[in-house]
């Protein structure tokens, strides 16, 4: 079995020198499981940021939208994973139940303002690396269609040429989504504000435990940097 390598591009770093990737390898995961108390309580952190400032004005999602900005992408029209879930739990009030790990991983996510991505590792082929794609990348929507990421879009790329995710952490990829026979997965959090660092170890941390007692694994973690940007199971 050959390992799997996770990084971010040298250029990706010398563009977002401020990036901290948090990175979990955990096996043994089933959808047999309950977190409901987990996932209301996570969504009462959110609630109370939400109450506080609205999802745009909170530092973790003002940093990504500065990033998307950067990259040519209008902040309104394309929002990172975290600020989506997080608009969408305003307005709402809740989240629809997708698969357990999806869902804690959600709740996370809202409570941290972080995007949080979360793949099936069974179909990323050998590596996935963050980086800007050539344009002949292939993405599969939710839907089952193809597109192929634009040009300097910045994306998760396997391998093969596959796109797991869309404006890096705006939409992720049909083809790598969490389904009812997930047994192994990889989650990714990245985030760029200035408190960065520590809410990254905290969320990895946080995640650790969540795992350990839902599921009774044990998570491989790392929290990349510029100097050690690749993570290896």
């Amino acid at each position: 079995m050959k390992p799997l390598r996770f990084r971010h591009s040298d250029e990706l770093w010398h563009d977002f020198p401020a990036l901290v990737p948090g990175v979990l390898y955990v096996e043994g995961i089933s959808r047999d499981r309950d977190v409901a108390r987990q996932v209301a309580a996570y969504g009462l952190v959110a609630e109370r940021r939400l109450a506080g400032s609205g999802e745009s004005e909170l530092p973790e999602i003002q940093a990504w939208r500065r990033a998307y900005a950067r990259l040519g992408l209008k902040p309104t029209q394309y929002r990172c994973a975290s600020e989506s879930l997080l608009r969408r739990f305003r307005k709402e009030g809740a989240l629809p139940s997708i698969h357990p790990l999806v869902d804690l991983c959600n709740a996370v996510s809202m409570a941290f303002a972080i995007p949080v991505a979360v793949l099936d590792v069974a179909e990323i082929v050998d590596s996935l690396e963050v980086r800007h794609a050539t344009g002949e990348e292939t993405y599969v929507t939710f839907g089952g269609t193809t597109e192929n990421p634009q040009p300097g879009e910045v994306t998760f790329v396997d391998a093969a040429g596959n796109a797991h995710a869309r404006r890096w952490t705006n939409r992720q990829s049909g083809r790598s989504a969490v389904s009812p026979t997930t047994n192994t997965a990889l989650i990714v959090a990245e985030a760029l504000h200035d408190t960065a660092p520590d809410d990254i170890h905290r969320l990895v941390a946080t995640l650790t435990d969540e795992l350990s007692t839902a599921w009774s694994t044990n998570a491989k973690t790392a929290v990349l940097s510029r100097s050690n940007p690749e993570f290896v199971v």
